[in-house]
């Protein structure tokens, strides 16, 4: 295994620690709401400073980008650095909040902007989803593959509800609304990071979601990616950590969701 994702799973597990110590006295969790549908709590803050602290303690001229913290130089330097962290420490904090267990801990290290490790941990089911660049994408130490599925009819996809005001509500239901007619079915856990690592270990044969943040997102990507899977915008084109529009899946039903999405795409 490779040692910055050593670091990174340890890092992953301090968090995981802070949160389920603190699930178990849910009533007491302080929650501040930054925008309509859209929490945090003191718990994400002393996840991600943990995991920060792990991070910087090996590696103290990496920087970070952080959910909660934004952007954090290198220590040692004061500068950007190449080797970037990218944390969200709670993914899915209304589930946490209100004790529905789907939620988790996600890390990347991006170099040079390109992704080479990552980290998934879902503290409720003790699941280590993880992945180098290269040398494949697992869970709990075994190996991941995405499922080999052909048609879209026969197709479990994943999928998030806008919940910033600013964001199309209308359009989203009219898509979901013609997915729901082409798929088997659709699910909206709620925690975009397990979500993708469903699609790396196959338990989801798809996954399509718009105004995500490359926290949400970056893990997950290297996951499906060392799994044989693929990654786009709703097009099926590149720019999706910037733009927040992505979509996965095996290269079967990729294709088939590029053919149903693409006009909903907006890069």
């Amino acid at each position: 295994m490779h040692p910055m994702l050593n670091v990174a799973i340890k890092a992953a597990r301090r968090a995981g620690n802070i949160i389920n110590r603190a699930s178990l006295n849910s009533e007491r969790i302080q929650v501040t709401r930054k925008q309509h549908n859209d929490f945090v709590t003191e718990i994400d803050q002393a996840a991600e400073a943990a995991i920060i602290d792990t991070l910087k303690e090996a590696f103290p001229d990496h920087s970070f980008l952080g959910e909660e913290t934004g952007e954090t130089l290198s220590s040692s330097t004061n500068q950007t650095s190449n080797h970037v962290w990218i944390i969200d420490p709670l993914d899915g904090t209304t589930n946490f909040i209100h004790g529905f267990p789907q939620y988790a801990v996600s890390i990347a290290l991006a170099v040079d902007g390109v992704l080479q490790q990552a980290v998934v941990y879902d503290p409720n089911r003790d699941e280590l989803f993880t992945a180098t660049r290269g040398a494949g994408a697992y869970v709990n130490n075994r190996r991941l593959r995405v499922a080999g599925r052909l048609k879209m009819s026969e197709a479990l996809l994943g999928t998030g509800f806008p919940y910033r005001e600013d964001q199309n509500v209308e359009e989203y239901l009219e898509i979901f609304a013609k997915m729901t007619r082409q798929c088997a079915g659709l699910r909206r856990p709620g925690a975009a990071s397990l979500d993708l690592a469903y699609v790396a270990a196959g338990r989801l044969d798809g996954f399509f979601e718009s105004g995500l943040k490359p926290w949400d997102m970056a893990a997950g990507i290297l996951l499906i990616t060392e799994s044989g899977g693929l990654v786009g915008n709703y097009a099926g084109e590149e720019g999706y950590m910037q733009s927040g529009e992505i979509m996965a899946a095996n290269p079967r039903i990729f294709g088939q969701l590029v053919t149903a999405l693409r006009e909903h795409s907006k890069p």
